[in-house]
């Protein structure tokens, strides 16, 4: 048989699910393996995706497996752990998914997986810097979801107050996917005009500007409150992400990678922009930030070692 990309996807809850939905409708991968501690649910959820095949775009095989699968996998997205509740914040979840994980990845690298980590579950920096460590795989090939949902729903909001494609407005959330992170307005265009530009025109103002941050901030809390959990946004994210690596597309999204040095910090995965292709992160893109910008940028990676520090 022909090489095939073979995506294996740990945790069969909304998320994971949602991301199989995704992919299989845009059709990124020619196998999807399904795996989770509760067998049945797997299987159910890959019977139901199996039954919309029919109106793919292209030919998935999806099946329910285990971890001696991965062994095989190009890819292993890591959706499972304790969900975030109503008034919980993503690094309340530390302790005990960092546990989950540590006895997780020991699983998969049993089975032989040389491939590339994809990490979803929350607090997504901690939780890939704790894939990197006890996978011992190179930091190019463990890689967080990081902000790149946080920078898409910034994208959406500034679209739709210019009345602009969202695909064409560029702009990019840094930092810790929670609390901490921070708008980077120096580098936000709207078409090709700066949102400096703009403002400057009285197209937006600095306090609708703040506004508009705040609720792609706090987007997670709004969405929880009020339906429980959040999924499509992180389903979609994950399957861009996929396509990048898959296809060796050389794409710049704002994941979660492994810092040496750039942006004046070290030893942390924290969102950033890097670009992405088939070996994982290719390198990671330093952007000038201004003062306040940096600042905002070492508070966020100082959080995030405080926190994870227990859990190492």
């Amino acid at each position: 048989m022909k090489k095939v990309n073979r995506v294996a996807v740990i945790g069969t809850g909304a998320v994971g699910t949602s991301y199989c939905y995704a992919m299989i409708n845009q059709g990124v991968a020619e196998e999807l393996v399904l795996i989770d501690i509760n067998e049945a649910k797997a299987e159910g959820e890959a019977m139901d995706l199996n039954h919309g095949l029919p109106f793919a775009p292209t030919p998935t095989r999806v099946w329910k497996g285990d971890y001696s699968d991965c062994g095989t996998a190009d890819l292993v997205v890591i959706t499972a752990g304790s969900p975030q509740k109503p008034g919980e914040t993503r690094l309340d979840l530390v302790a005990k998914n960092a546990k989950i994980f540590k006895g997780m990845i020991k699983s998969i690298m049993d089975s032989g997986f040389s491939g590339i980590f994809l990490v979803a579950s929350n607090p997504v920096d901690i939780l890939t810097y704790v894939t990197w460590k006890e996978s011992g795989l190179p930091k190019e090939h463990v890689i967080g979801s990081g902000t790149v949902l946080d920078t898409a729903r910034l994208r959406n909001s500034l679209s739709a107050h210019f009345g602009i494609d969202p695909r064409n407005v560029h702009a990019l959330i840094i930092g810790e996917h929670g609390d901490t992170e921070l708008p980077v307005w120096s580098h936000t265009t709207i078409g090709y005009e700066s949102i400096v530009y703009n403002a400057e025109k009285g197209k937006i103002d600095e306090k609708t500007m703040e506004e508009i941050f705040v609720n792609t901030r706090d987007a997670a809390y709004h969405i929880i409150e009020r339906k429980g959990a959040t999924y499509y946004g992180i389903g979609m994210s994950l399957t861009r992400i996929t396509r990048a690596i898959l296809n060796n597309e050389n794409s710049v999204l704002t994941v979660s990678a492994y810092l040496e040095g750039q942006y004046g910090n070290s030893d942390v995965y924290i969102g950033v922009p890097a670009i992405i292709n088939r070996q994982g992160i290719r390198e990671v893109v330093e952007i000038k930030l201004n003062e306040k910008e940096q600042q905002q940028f070492d508070h966020s990676v100082k959080v995030l070692k405080e926190t994870m520090a227990p859990v190492l």
